[in-house]
């Protein structure tokens, strides 16, 4: 019998409109409904200060929230499939350690430079550029092993010694780094969604969007491979060529938040979880965008409680993801006492 999610999908959608607006109206200074939606509609020249927050400010920061959280949750989804391993991220790869040392070579690297050279080397743009080079040269060697390899889980090691390869050469670069230099670093590994302005945001836009085509176009091969790599190879799915789509969509996503926004925790394990004990399907087709939607609201709420509403304050991204997070994960599963793949 053939399960209508028709009425969930709407839900969660409305849900993540409704929070959408909360989280906009939400800072250190509260906005009514009304300003938001008379935002939309005023001359640019003739903004009020807060229509002016909320263009240039708030929705960006919410939009970020929206592609991090969605992001993060259906590239956790794949390489949960791929390796079929509940404890699969979207950081398994190494994706994230090549961007943190990218981002750290520049940091706490920059001291090497002086002068202007060392100033432009630590505006936005370089550390994102910084990062999506560490990201994409990981993701070279990645492919270049998964195309020699047979084993799937074979790529799993390799990308987690990709990973630890990376942190020793960020904590030889740490223990000959200034305080300050340190500090900047550490800022940046809490993650932040309030930092990227429209230009940003249009370019992070773009590549998100070919990371989510690339994931559509992996939903019959995620599907055949629950069944294993044999019974998937006996049915005629190309295992070589299924599993780079899949490794190719990853990293277009992680990489690109974690370039953007930081590495951003938890997100990426937990929503697939979430998202397959609220469905209780397996089926990719319904996956995706149900995961899609849990990452979005998610995140969402997260940056909602980090902004402190009222105040000047705005907690760490990473540590609430975490401390909201990991509490729902724990009680789910215990409740359930199974996951579904």
């Amino acid at each position: 019998m053939k399960t209508n999610y028709t009425i969930p999908f709407i839900v969660l959608s409305v849900i993540l409109l409704v929070l959408f607006c909360v989280n906009i109206s939400l800072g250190s200074i509260s906005i009514s409904f009304k300003t938001i939606v008379s935002s939309f509609f005023t001359d640019t020249e003739l903004l009020s200060s807060k229509e002016y927050i909320i263009q240039n400010y708030r929705l960006p920061k919410a939009i970020t929230a929206i592609l991090v959280g969605s992001g993060l949750g259906i590239s956790g989804l794949l390489m949960q499939t791929l390796f079929r391993n509940p404890l699969a991220g979207p950081f398994v790869l190494g994706i994230t350690s090549g961007a943190s040392l990218g981002v750290a070579l520049v940091i706490l690297g920059s001291s090497i430079f002086g002068g202007f050279l060392a100033t432009f080397l630590l505006t936005k743009w370089s550390l994102v550029i910084a990062a999506s080079l560490g990201s994409f040269l990981v993701l070279l060697l990645v492919l270049i092993v998964s195309s020699k390899v047979r084993d799937t889980m074979a790529i799993l090691i390799i990308g987690l010694m990709f990973g630890s390869i990376t942190a020793a050469i960020v904590s030889v670069l740490s223990y000959f780094s200034s305080a300050e230099q340190l500090q900047q670093y550490i800022f940046w590994g809490f993650g932040s969604l309030g930092d990227l302005d429209w230009s940003e945001v249009q370019v992070f836009t773009v590549i998100y969007t070919i990371g989510i085509i690339f994931s559509v176009l992996s939903i019959k091969g995620l599907n055949t491979l629950l069944l294993g790599e044999n019974y998937a190879k006996s049915l005629g799915l190309n295992i070589k060529q299924s599993r780079l789509l899949i490794i190719i969509a990853t990293s277009l996503l992680a990489g690109t938040i974690t370039a953007f926004a930081g590495p951003i925790a938890f997100i990426g394990l937990a929503i697939p979880h979430v998202t397959r004990q609220v469905f209780n399907t397996s089926n990719h087709k319904t996956l995706l965008p149900a995961v899609f939607l849990f990452g979005a609201i998610i995140m969402l709420i997260c940056d909602s409680i980090a902004q402190l509403p009222n105040t000047d304050y705005l907690l760490p991204i990473n540590a609430i993801t975490s401390l909201i997070g990991a509490p729902v994960v724990v009680w789910l599963l215990v409740r359930q006492r199974k996951m579904v793949f």
